[in-house]
């Protein structure tokens, strides 16, 4: 049963009339934002794929900034809080590089930011925060507290649901037809700000001001995905895993917990809250410190549906750059570099199919990353910190209100589009960035003053394919392959047994080469603790035997490109690279039509 720990009010009445002022009209504002409607949906009998036009770095939006009027606000909470950085102990800011960071002009009011504090939100506050919320929702919402499970320590996995629907059941919700939002917290437990917005966002869906998008919308939060890593200040799961490299293999219950909830409702829209380092290998590198206040990128790696990335940029990140203007709250592509010293590479985010955001986007997702400058830092510029994630999340809830009707056409044409590709054209194995050349600006550690330094870039706007292959319309898998059939299904993956020996017209892998190696990303070696096997394979035509009770994995569903990413052996996310499978043995590719009697799995 969940907790139930009455220890904190929702809504601190002294804050409320000057904080409920300032953000409807952070609400108005957004509503105002346009962007750029996609061309004319393909008819269902053009199965061409449309041409895809990388977006430029941060393009201007098309309307001006307005401005926010003038508030009075309550006096910002600061509490003492100390976040280890990537690099060593907190960081204190300069005052002239403070100064570049005013507090909002609304203080923000959770458990967390209240007075006297010494840590941000406990997870039994978030608990109490939410069921709070469920038992006194505004006249015509059904908020219900969703148990996901437990934590590797055993704290509980909560989600609020927020919806119109007359039960919190998944089919009912998905019977309203509403695009859903899901919008999850600190999946790095040393990343608060996201955690602290979501309390004030659900607050607001719930009870107040964001409440009407409920008409067009059904929202889901999870505050904080990982409980363990948030007690113990530290990025990874209490094993040790980067949760936000598991969400295509699904080896923490913290991961598995978030793919079961997106199996059941689906959602179009993913909104992941980061936070990322101010200083540490920026200043040894580059001298400076990070300026942004919000990094973003959607969804970036191989074989996603051309709309999806249309979608991201013209209908969520445009607006959302405007949203953040209007705040005065700059931004930027996201981007990290590595923790080796003398690697002066600057890369986007990753276009490996393992974070939640590129995994998301082969769900067929819009999938937003925001991060505002916090690790290292301590509790320097929180109320700006949540200021600045709250402005991004309610841009993304209005964006999909707004593009409602659009979304829910846009979802099944890519559902349709991506199971007509089975057995035909070729499949993207391996995708890089593209290298190239670009100008950061950077803070002067001591004045604050802009610091302009051009980096050799890698960037994921346009990738390069390094490994192509004919797409299969399928793949068999052994019966012994039970491990692997039940991460797929937890992804929401179509997966049929075979109810008679037979024979599949297929491909088996004949393995070149081995070693073992590690998971890497553009940071560096990923916190897995597991070894790979690094695999050269060759492709040997020929009949596949099929016994009775093993699986087959057809492609000719929606999430088939995201069973390329997992099936296919020989990259580092792999079943078979990361020991979800035994062997090669277990697995082949099919080329032509099963015509052995199989079922579907539950």
């Amino acid at each position: 049963m969940t907790p139930r720990m009455r220890t904190a009010s929702p809504v601190l009445p002294a804050t409320r009339p000057v904080y409920a002022a300032c953000l409807a009209a952070l609400v108005l504002l957004q509503a105002a934002c346009s962007s750029t409607p996609l061309p004319p949906w393909p008819s269902s009998a053009d199965t061409a794929a449309p041409t895809r036009t990388a977006p430029t770095p941060a393009p201007t939006p098309s309307k001006p900034a307005a401005e926010l009027p003038a508030a009075v606000a309550s006096p910002v909470n600061t509490p003492q809080i100390t976040t280890p950085a990537d690099a060593g102990a907190d960081a204190t800011e300069s005052p002239a590089v403070a100064a570049r960071f005013p507090a909002p002009s609304l203080a923000y009011s959770t458990p967390g930011l209240q007075s006297g504090r010494n840590s941000f939100t406990t997870n039994p506050e978030i608990i109490d925060w939410l069921n709070e919320l469920a038992d006194h929702p505004s006249q015509g919402v059904k908020a219900t507290v969703l148990s996901m499970g437990q934590s590797q320590q055993g704290s509980p996995l909560v989600a609020l649901l927020l919806t119109r629907a007359s039960s919190p059941d998944a089919p009912t919700v998905l019977a309203t037809g509403r695009p859903t939002v899901l919008l999850v917290g600190q999946q790095h437990g040393n990343e608060p700000a996201g955690s602290e917005a979501l309390l004030v966002v659900a607050r607001e869906l719930s009870q107040g001001l964001l409440e009407p998008l409920l008409d067009k919308i059904n929202v889901i939060l999870v505050p904080r995905a990982n409980p363990d890593g948030a007690a113990a200040n530290q990025r990874a799961t209490a094993n040790g895993i980067d949760m936000n490299r598991d969400h295509l293999l699904l080896n923490t219950p913290e991961a598995r917990a978030l793919a079961q909830l997106e199996r059941s409702y689906q959602p179009m829209v993913v909104v992941d809250a980061h936070e990322y380092t101010v200083a540490g290998r920026y200043l040894q590198k580059f001298g400076g410190i990070q300026k942004y206040d919000a990094l973003l990128q959607y969804a970036m790696t191989a074989n996603l549906p051309e709309f999806l990335t249309r979608a991201s940029e013209e209908w969520f990140r445009r607006p959302l750059l405007t949203a953040l203007k209007n705040q005065k709250l700059s931004s930027e592509w996201y981007y990290t570099t590595s923790n080796t010293a003398d690697d002066l590479l600057v890369s986007m985010g990753g276009t490996q199919p393992d974070t939640g955001r590129n995994v998301n986007g082969l769900k067929n997702t819009v999938s937003m990353l925001v991060e505002t400058r916090g690790v290292g830092i301590g509790s320097q510029h929180i109320q700006r910190r949540v200021h600045t994630q709250v402005t991004a999340m309610v841009s993304m809830l209005q964006s999909t209100a707004s593009r409602a009707d659009e979304l829910n056409q846009l979802r099944p044409y890519m559902e349709r589009d991506v199971a007509s590709q089975a057995c035909r054209g070729r499949a993207v194995v391996e995708a890089g960035p593209t290298s190239a050349q670009y100008t950061l600006t950077l803070l002067d550690p001591n004045t604050g003053a802009d610091r302009k330094v051009t980096v050799d870039w890698n960037s994921a706007l346009e990738l390069q394919n390094t490994k192509t292959r004919s797409r299969p319309c399928g793949y068999w898998l052994s019966a012994s392959s039970t491990l692997a059939v039940d991460r797929l299904q937890m992804l929401g993956v179509q997966v049929m047994r075979v109810m008679e020996p037979g024979a599949l017209m297929g491909e088996s892998y004949l393995e070149s080469s081995r070693s073992e190696g590690s998971r890497q990303d553009v940071r560096g070696t990923i916190q897995d603790g597991t070894p790979i096997v690094q695999t050269k394979v060759t492709l040997i035509p020929g009949v596949v035997d099929a016994p009775q009770n093993s699986f087959y994995v057809p492609l000719s569903q929606p999430l088939g490109n995201l069973v390329l990413a997992a099936l296919e052996p020989d990259t580092q996310n792999s079943y078979f690279a990361n020991h979800l499978l035994d062997g090669l043995r277990d697995l082949s590719r099919v080329t032509a039509e099963p015509t052995v009697r199989m079922e579907k799995l539950p």
